[in-house]
């Protein structure tokens, strides 16, 4: 059955042109959304090469984190 040029039954190609925009559209806001995510959440999205283990001693202590003795301790046990 036709009504106004086109079947009743099928997808026409308009329709999977709307649908294509639709997958796309969805695509982009899933992209964004995690991107501001990411951003909202401190994370980057480059992650720093690896560190060694005395080295993020070193940095938790120049940030304040532990203090000179812990930093000590902390630091004999790693390198021993």
């Amino acid at each position: 059955m036709m009504w106004n040029g086109y079947e009743s039954w099928g997808w026409g190609f308009g329709a999977l042109h709307m649908l294509g925009f639709w997958i796309v559209l969805i695509l982009v806001l899933v992209v964004v959304v995690r991107g501001f995510s990411a951003g909202l959440t401190g994370r980057d999205s480059v992650t720093p090469a690896s560190e060694s283990p005395l080295d993020i001693l070193k940095a938790r202590y120049a940030k304040g984190e532990i203090d000179l003795k812990e930093f000590e301790e902390k630091k004999r046990v790693l390198t021993s």
